[in-house]
This record gives C-alpha cells, sequence and structure tokens, in this order.
C-alpha cells in the first residue's frame, strides 16, 4: 500500500512558478508509475503529468507541455511538479496519484491518491 500526502500549492501570480511535492510511505512507491492530475471547480479531474518507475519516461497533457516538468526521486520516496510560467487556467487542486500498472491518463486506472494541493493564479 502507498499513502501520498501533497504539498507546496499556494496563491501565485501569472507568470510565477511553484514546486509541488508529493511525498509516499511504503516501499513500493518505486514500483509505481506516479501521475499528477488537477481538478477545478465544476470540472473533471484531469491528467496533468506522469512518469514511469525509474523515472526514464515522462508524459504531459499539451495544455502543460514545456511549462511543467515530472521528476521522482526513488530513494527520498518523493515525486515533483515543476511549473513554471503559470496561466490563471492552471488553477485548480493537484492531486498525485499512484497506478500498480502503467501510464495510463485515466483517473480511473490509479490505485492511490493523496489528499491534493491547491493552487491558485492570479491574473
Amino acid at each position: 500500500q502507498v499513502q501520498l500526502v501533497e504539498s507546496g500549492g499556494g496563491l501565485v501570480q501569472a507568470g510565477g512558478s511553484l514546486r509541488l511535492s508529493c511525498a509516499a510511505s511504503g516501499r513500493t512507491f518505486s514500483r509505481h508509475f506516479m501521475g499528477w492530475f488537477r481538478q477545478a471547480p465544476g470540472k473533471e479531474r484531469e491528467f496533468v503529468a506522469g512518469i514511469s518507475w525509474s523515472g526514464g519516461s515522462t508524459y504531459y497533457a499539451d495544455s502543460v507541455k514545456g511549462r511543467f516538468t515530472i521528476s521522482r526521486d526513488n530513494a527520498k520516496n518523493t515525486l515533483y511538479l515543476q511549473m513554471n510560467s503559470l496561466k490563471p487556467e492552471d488553477t485548480a487542486v493537484y492531486y498525485c496519484a499512484a497506478d500498480s500498472a502503467w501510464y495510463s491518463t485515466y483517473p480511473s486506472e490509479y490505485d492511490y491518491w493523496g489528499q491534493g494541493t491547491q493552487v491558485t493564479v492570479s491574473s
């Protein structure tokens, strides 16, 4: 079992940056594909970025490609999301999630979820 706790959210002006972290408990973190999702009010939860077990493969939604970078440190059981050039439309609750299978953009495919961290981008 994997428990996930996000941190690093906050209020930032458009064009600014934030770095989200997701601390994982359990010995199996390195065996899970990890993803970041976000959910804005009144909208469905959407895939933002994903990273393979080793970190060698990364995947991004078109809306964040070139601005966000996902990474992981398996020695520290931590997942990261560096967010640059933030836009008001990036405002959402951001969740990290673990998938014991492989890459997926569907929330239903993920086995474990954090509680979420709020990111608000002002114009």
